[in-house]
């Protein structure tokens, strides 16, 4: 399996999955769709497949435009089959996508939107906006229980786990879990070599699961440090993991 990233819209990243034995593609969530387009004939693959994490346009912006060119699968969680252009397969948790020889396996993520699913092809994980780079997506249209519970699903898989996320947010990510976890020094090393990657007009996406344990401050909430800033400043917070994750995501939308 190879993946190829395509840098689409202002920060979002498209991601072109190709099985190495039959030259089959598929994109996951095309922003755009002549970039898409122009990649795939330049790798010279068979492009098959639409593979969308969720409804938002800056995720499925390209899909009228491939669809109006190609005959293509699209495939999206169930109760996105209104808000998703020409969703042809709708998926719900545990179901197996197919791309040549390779298999793909279906989560069910909600809590940025109620739709929300990953994609995990071997040890990579196309995760949308649910996980990101020390990050991960605001509460849309779910509740901090339901993003938790998510977010410990995706936790739970091996160290060695790609993470392939949905936009280009990792330095300002970074920037935010300083200000909640000041003492964690794997946070402030990351950002400094993410500093580095940016300033050359590189990608920090991919990210492994094990550095996103350590650095990633949504992930963190059993973190003694968090929970002691966060009791610090406001009441009523405590070590419940909900409660401490909700705080976190509220203060990074205000960040």
């Amino acid at each position: 399996m190879r993946v190829i990233q395509i840098p689409l819209l202002r920060d979002n990243y498209g991601y072109l999955l190709v099985c190495e034995e039959t030259g089959e593609a598929a994109i996951v969530d095309p922003s755009e769709g002549e970039p898409v387009l122009r990649r795939a004939e330049k790798e010279k693959v068979s492009l098959k497949a639409i593979l969308n994490t969720h409804h938002h346009r800056d995720h499925t912006g390209g899909n009228a435009f491939l669809l109006e060119r190609l005959s293509l699968d699209v495939y999206g969680h169930g109760t996105d089959r209104d808000r998703i252009p020409g969703l042809t397969h709708p998926l719900d948790d545990g179901d197996r996508v197919i791309l040549g020889s390779l298999t793909g396996r279906v989560l069910f993520i909600p809590g940025h939107t109620r739709g929300h699913v990953a994609y995990l092809f071997e040890n990579k994980l196309f995760c949308g906006d649910t996980l990101f780079v020390a990050g991960c997506g605001r509460l849309f249209e779910g509740t901090a229980e339901q993003m938790l519970a998510s977010l410990s699903r995706l936790k739970a898989l091996p160290g060695d786990t790609l993470v392939y996320c949905g936009h280009e947010y990792t330095e300002k990510n970074l920037q935010f879990a300083l200000t909640v976890e000041l003492n964690n020094k794997k946070v402030a090393d990351k950002l400094t070599q993410v500093r580095a990657l940016r300033a050359r007009g590189a990608s920090t996406v991919p990210s492994t699961m094990a550095d996103e344990w350590e650095t990633n401050p949504f992930l963190r909430w059993d973190s003694g440090e968090i929970q002691q800033n966060l009791n610090r400043s406001f009441r009523g917070v405590g070590s419940d993991p909900v409660s401490v994750f909700a705080k976190v995501r509220e203060l990074k939308d205000q960040f």
